[in-house]
């Protein structure tokens, strides 16, 4: 077989929550365009992408496109309906129209704030994949799930949910979230995330066979900074990262993405 490390590009995905508006989202997308340019970043080798809030994904498709940027793009969340009477909500086909490569589903915020069960996280997915979007789909435990399951039961319990509506030939990603590491400052180890990533690779061999478990990236998030990011890359599961706060500064996110020059793995 083929190594695995020719399946699976590393990804950096960088989620932006509810900040910076479209004119801002501008200036930071052509900003962290020119620092990875800058930096000879060969997007063929890390894959990098934004997730800005709704009213920006507009403007960054326009400048993605005008200036032929290899970064990528997608939003934080979308409906598990496709039209209808859904005040508020967006439509997967909304999103393909703006090119959005991916959508992050079940993030442990739309999960705690807005009720998500497994179920809707499912229904989201499905929605995402009708649509032609990869949905990154956002699995995780908090600290009282850890001290009463133990390590990487809940996460693989929510995957095992949503996989139920994803056929063989689907793209997805997997991002494992501690919630007790999210915004804390202090990430999981990278043994740790490496624990529950395996795990959560270990899932989708019964589920959807070994050639869809070999190429399907599984990310980490959670306090992820320059400073740690290569610990985690390290790990044999771990095929990037999914970053909150420090997404949010050019400089510190770039260097994420940038972590195979800074340190030899």
């Amino acid at each position: 077989m083929e190594p695995v490390t020719t399946l699976r590009t590393p990804f950096i995905a960088g989620n932006w929550k509810m900040n910076l508006d479209h004119l801002q989202s501008i200036a930071f997308v052509q900003k962290l365009a020119w620092a990875l340019k800058d930096a000879q970043h060969d997007y063929s080798a890390v894959e990098v992408a934004v997730f800005p809030p709704f009213t920006d994904l507009r403007s960054v498709q326009t400048l993605v496109s005008a200036d032929k940027l290899e970064l990528g793009y997608g939003a934080q969340d979308l409906s598990q309906h496709d039209s209808g009477a859904y005040t508020g909500e967006i439509s997967g086909a909304f999103l393909a129209k703006l090119e959005c490569s991916y959508v992050i589903i079940g993030h442990s915020e739309r999960r705690t704030l807005h009720d998500e069960t497994d179920e809707v996280v499912a229904a989201k997915t499905a929605a995402a994949l009708r649509h032609g979007i990869v949905p990154v789909v956002c699995v995780g435990e908090t600290a009282e799930d850890l001290e009463k399951h133990g390590a990487s039961a809940v996460p693989v319990a929510q995957l095992t949910r949503v996989l139920e509506s994803v056929p063989a030939d689907a793209e997805i990603v997997v991002a494992y979230e501690p919630v007790w590491a999210i915004g804390s400052g202090q990430a999981a180890t990278p043994e740790q995330a490496e624990t529950v990533c395996a795990a959560l690779r270990d899932t989708l061999r019964p589920a959807l066979g070994e050639e869809f478990a070999s190429r399907t990236r599984i990310l980490y998030g959670g306090s992820v900074k320059a400073a740690n990011i290569a610990s985690f890359m390290r790990q044999a599961n771990v095929d990037g990262a999914l970053v909150g706060g420090a997404s949010l500064d050019v400089d510190e996110f770039s260097s994420i993405a940038r972590f195979q020059k800074h340190v030899g793995i």
